[in-house]
C-alpha cells in the first residue's frame, strides 16, 4: 500500500453514512444515494450504540433499550393546525438523568433516524453533555424521512409541507408538547427545564436556523459541520479535498480530468470513444456530461472519512493511481498517461461493481431518462427523494467542477444547469413548464441569516478536511471571529468528526473542540432560570 503522507496516519475510512442502502427503499449506491450520479447529502455519520439490550441508569434503574421507538403527534402544517397530526418517531433515554437536568434534543436530519440511536449515548457529544449535566437525550426523526411522514407517499402533492420552516416548527412544537417517557416527562418543557439542541451537517444548519427563528426555546445549541449558507453552484465541496488529499493523487486526478474535458469537448469521435471504452461507458456517448460526472464518485468517497477508522475506499483509489510496480509516485504523481490507464482499470474492475452492482451503465449513471425508477419512486423512506425536494427548492448544493482558472478535481462539463434539469424529473408537478428551476437560496439565507448568523449560546464546530466546510462559518475567506457567546472551533477532522467520542480519542484537535464545547455549554446551562413560557 502506498504511504500517502501524513494524512493517512490520521485518517480515515468510510463510515456507514446514512444507514446505507439497508434502510433506504430507493438506495442504489453503498452510501445510500438514490443514484450514482446524484451527489451525496450533507448527512450525519452513524454512531452505533453499545448494544440493543436494556439500559441501566446511573441509579441502577433498568430502562428500555436505546432502540425503543416512541411516537409523537406532530402537526402536519404549523400554519394550519386544523389539518391534523402525523406520527413522528423518536428515541429517548434518561440513563444519566436527574431531576432538574437538561433535555438534549437532536435530529439526524435527512435520513431514516432508526440507526442513529448511538446519539443517545456518551459515544457522542450529545451523551457527553447529558452525562456531565444529568440530562436525558432524544433523537427525533425529521419529517418526510424514515417512517415520519404526514402522508403515505412522497408525491409532489404530499411534499408541499416539506420545508425548512416546517422542520424548525417541528422542533419547537416537539419540545413544548412532548411528554417524555421518564418519571417527570410531563414537566420538562422549555421554561421548566433547559433544552440543548444539537445537530450536524444539514441538521447542524437546522440547529442554527432554529436558534435564529425560535429564540428563547433552547438554552444552548451545538452545530457541527453546519451548512448554514445555501449555495447553488457548490463547487467549493471539492476544495477541502483538493487541499488535504495526497499531493501526488491530486496532481494526477487534475491531469486526467483536464484531459477528459478537453477530449469530450473536442468533437473528435475517435478520441472520445477511446476514453468511453476505457471506463466502460460507451453507452453514455450521447451524454458525455454523465460520463465525466460519474467520476465524481471517487472524490465523493472523501465524505466518508473519519479520524477513528482505517484506510478506506478513497485511499484505495489513490493507491491504484500512485503505486506502480510497487513504487509510490512523488508529489507530482506519475503523470497523465499512467494515471488515465490506472483510473480506467480501477474503475472498471473494482469500483463500478461496488458502486452499481449488476446495473448497466445507463441505469446506474445516466440522468436523461425521466422514466427511470429513481425519479418516479414516491414510496416513503426514500431519503434521496425527500432531500432532493429541499435541494431543488431551498438549498441547492450542486457539486460541480471549479470555474476557470481554479484547479478542479472534477469535470467542468457538469454545471448547475445539469442538476437543475433533473428537478422537474423528480417533481414534474412542482416544476411544471420549468426546464431549469433555480433553488431560491437567497430567500433561505435571508430568512435564517446563513453565514452571518449571530446568536447567543450557539457553538459552531467544523473540520479543516470537511468537504462541506465551504458552506459553514469556516469557509475560506469568511474570517468569522469566535466569540464567547457564539464560539467557532476548528479541528483537523472531517465531516462531523467532532460529534464522535471515538474520533476525540484518536485526534487531539477533535478532543480540544469537544472540551471547548462542553465548557461553553456548561456555562450557558448555569445561566438558565425557569420561566413562564
Amino acid at each position: 500500500m502506498l504511504q500517502l503522507d501524513k494524512i493517512r496516519l490520521a485518517a480515515v475510512s468510510a463510515l456507514l453514512l446514512l444507514g446505507g442502502a439497508v434502510i433506504e427503499v430507493a438506495a442504489k449506491t453503498p452510501d445510500g444515494r438514490a443514484h450514482a450520479n446524484i451527489p451525496p447529502r450533507p448527512s450525519l455519520p452513524v454512531v452505533t450504540p453499545p448494544d440493543v439490550g436494556p439500559v441501566t441508569s446511573r441509579n441502577g434503574t433498568v430502562l428500555p433499550p436505546y432502540n425503543t421507538t416512541y411516537y409523537f403527534d406532530q402537526l402536519i402544517d404549523h400554519t394550519n393546525p386544523s389539518l391534523g397530526t402525523f406520527k413522528q418517531r423518536y428515541w429517548h433515554t434518561y440513563e444519566f438523568y436527574e431531576k432538574g437536568g437538561p433535555i438534549i434534543l437532536m435530529t439526524p436530519g435527512e435520513a431514516n433516524a432508526a440507526p442513529y440511536t448511538g446519539y443517545l449515548t456518551n459515544r457522542t457529544i450529545n451523551g457527553q453533555v447529558a452525562q456531565a449535566h444529568n440530562g436525558s437525550a432524544i433523537v427525533v426523526e425529521h419529517r418526510y424521512y424514515g417512517l415520519s411522514n404526514p402522508f403515505d407517499d412522497l408525491s409532489d402533492a404530499s411534499l408541499r409541507f416539506h420545508t425548512i420552516q416546517q422542520a424548525i416548527d417541528d422542533l419547537e412544537y416537539f419540545a413544548k408538547n412532548v411528554q417524555l417517557p421518564q418519571p417527570d416527562g410531563d414537566s420538562v418543557a422549555p421554561g421548566k427545564a433547559p433544552w440543548v439542541l444539537i445537530g450536524g451537517s444539514y441538521s447542524g444548519a437546522l440547529t442554527s436556523f432554529t436558534m435564529v427563528n425560535k429564540p428563547n426555546v433552547f438554552q444552548a445549541a451545538y452545530a457541527s459541520s453546519a451548512v448554514v449558507e445555501s449555495i447553488v453552484d457548490y463547487w467549493g465541496y471539492f476544495q477541502p479535498i483538493l487541499e488535504n488529499m495526497p499531493k501526488n493523487c491530486s496532481a494526477d486526478v487534475q491531469a486526467v480530468i483536464a484531459h477528459i474535458d478537453s477530449v469530450f469537448t473536442s468533437g473528435n469521435t475517435k478520441n472520445i470513444n477511446t476514453i468511453l471504452k476505457l471506463f466502460n461507458m460507451t453507452e453514455l456517448s450521447n451524454h458525455l456530461d454523465d460520463a465525466a460526472g460519474a467520476l465524481r464518485n471517487n472524490l465523493w468517497d472523501w465524505q466518508s472519512l473519519s479520524p477513528s477508522s482505517g484506510g478506506g475506499t478513497f485511499f484505495e483509489f489513490c493507491d491504484a493511481l500512485e503505486v506502480k510496480n510497487g513504487v509510490s509516485a512523488g508529489p507530482k504523481g506519475w503523470g497523465l498517461q499512467h494515471a488515465l490507464q490506472a483510473w480506467g482499470s480501477f474503475w472498471t474492475k473494482t469500483y463500478y461493481p461496488s458502486l452499481c452492482g449488476d446495473a448497466d451503465v445507463v441505469t446506474c449513471l445516466g440522468t436523461y431518462d425521466p422514466t427511470q425508477a429513481f425519479w418516479t419512486d414516491t414510496s416513503i423512506d426514500n431519503a434521496g427523494r425527500s432531500w432532493t425536494w429541499i435541494v431543488c427548492n431551498e438549498m441547492g448544493f450542486f457539486q460541480e467542477g471549479a470555474p476557470e482558472p481554479h484547479p478542479t478535481l472534477v469535470t467542468r462539463l457538469v454545471r448547475p444547469v445539469y442538476d437543475e434539469r433533473q428537478c422537474p424529473y423528480w417533481f414534474p408537478e412542482k416544476f411544471a413548464n420549468q426546464t431549469h428551476p433555480v433553488p431560491n437560496v437567497d430567500a433561505t439565507n435571508k430568512a435564517y441569516d446563513g453565514w452571518f448568523v449571530k446568536e447567543n449560546h450557539l457553538f459552531f464546530a467544523n473540520g479543516k478536511s470537511d468537504p462541506w466546510r465551504e458552506a459553514t462559518l469556516a469557509a475560506d475567506g469568511t474570517h468569522f471571529q469566535s466569540t464567547a457567546e457564539q464560539p467557532l472551533a476548528l479541528s483537523d477532522g472531517f465531516h462531523c468528526s467532532d460529534l464522535s467520542t471515538a474520533n476525540a480519542n484518536v485526534d487531539s484537535t477533535v478532543l480540544a473542540v469537544q472540551q471547548q464545547a462542553l465548557k461553553s455549554i456548561a456555562g450557558w446551562l448555569a445561566e438558565w432560570k425557569p420561566s413562564s413560557q
